[in-house]
């Protein structure tokens, strides 16, 4: 079966979803970033990967944080880049999407950076793009949110490198968690043995055990000796009616507090993909504590963008003079 995110030759062409893709293509992007980590540190925060190409931020549904990263890591390319304005755009006057892409391919856009509320719309748009247009999802719906779940997994293996002897937490609303789907896809792709889900039964996808997970209603079990704490935000507006008693008693059962933490092992590290809410799912001094890596996420989440869109449409300098190479070598060419 073909793989849309993929070309004839298996390299990537899209970003839609981790689900369906290689651990080949995983560690590609993962090592990648890993070059690029370094340019935050440089004076001149740029490489010229993208030089020429225009980035286009399509985000239909709010967020300040994604899109904030997508607009900084194409500069660090040297993109050029819009991001549109979906309030005061042509698709509040009754434009449908299509439409819209449709005038910016005209403008000679190279990339689409797409964020929807609804589910497969960055499918939608990548089916209808022309071959030489590439698109990375930058969140749709419940489905999936594939950068997010590689920068999670970026920042796990950059404390603790050995994937493949970990036992690994998520906890939380996971039924409407596209971030904890690409994060189980992405673990699951790359080895990880343990992957746990622990949350109510009212915030469990049915037949979640089929991704692959272990399945704990209990903090105390499901914590134990455990190597990574990943908490998920309450997604309030993406429930439906009163899925839980209140705010203060989700704290009390499930809300990562210093007590709770030292069910996991000694070193483990805590994460939050953001925004949190503090108090209800993860007490402050635990968010702001020593073993709570939140703000590290949030700096890999540029390497990973870069990562992902340098694969995309820029290649490293080798494989730009036809001579192939490691696209590792990108960011330590770059001026």
């Amino acid at each position: 079966m073909n793989n849309p995110q993929l070309d004839r030759d298996g390299n990537l062409k899209h970003l839609l979803s981790i689900e369906g893709l290689p651990k080949r293509i995983l560690n590609q992007i993962l090592d990648t970033a890993e070059s690029f980590v370094g340019v935050a540190e440089r004076e001149v925060k740029k490489v010229p990967l993208l030089r020429g190409k225009t980035v286009c931020n399509l985000f239909f549904e709010n967020s300040t944080r994604t899109r904030t990263t997508f607009e900084i890591a194409a500069k660090r390319l040297s993109a050029d880049v819009i991001s549109l304005n979906v309030s005061t755009s042509s698709q509040s006057k009754g434009e449908t999407i299509l439409d819209t892409v449709d005038n910016l391919i005209a403008m000679h856009a190279d990339m689409f950076v797409v964020r929807h509320a609804q589910s497969g719309a960055a499918h939608l748009i990548a089916k209808h793009v022309p071959p030489h247009i590439h698109v990375v999802n930058a969140g749709d719906g419940r489905h999936s949110h594939p950068t997010q779940g590689l920068l999670d997994v970026f920042t796990i293996r950059k404390y603790k490198p050995d994937l493949h002897n970990l036992k690994i937490a998520i906890v939380g609303d996971v039924l409407h968690s596209r971030v904890a789907r690409s994060e189980i896809h992405a673990l699951t792709t790359l080895g990880v043995p343990e992957v746990r889900v622990i949350a109510p039964k009212t915030l469990l996808p049915a037949q979640v055990e089929k991704l692959g997970v272990h399945v704990f209603h209990d903090m105390e079990e499901g914590l134990k000796d455990v190597d990574v704490i990943m908490m998920l935000r309450l997604q309030n507006e993406r429930m439906n009616g009163a899925m839980l008693p209140s705010s203060q008693e989700y704290f009390k059962t499930y809300g990562l507090t210093q007590e709770k933490l030292k069910l996991a092992k000694p070193d483990a590290i805590v994460m939050h993909p953001g925004p949190m809410n503090r108090g209800v799912e993860i007490d402050s001094n635990v968010a702001d504590g020593k073993q709570s890596v939140i703000l590290p996420q949030v700096t890999y989440g540029i390497a990973i963008r870069m990562a992902v869109m340098a694969l995309l449409a820029g290649g490293s300098p080798a494989q730009q003079q036809g001579t192939g190479g490691s696209p590792t070598a990108t960011a330590g060419d770059a001026s």
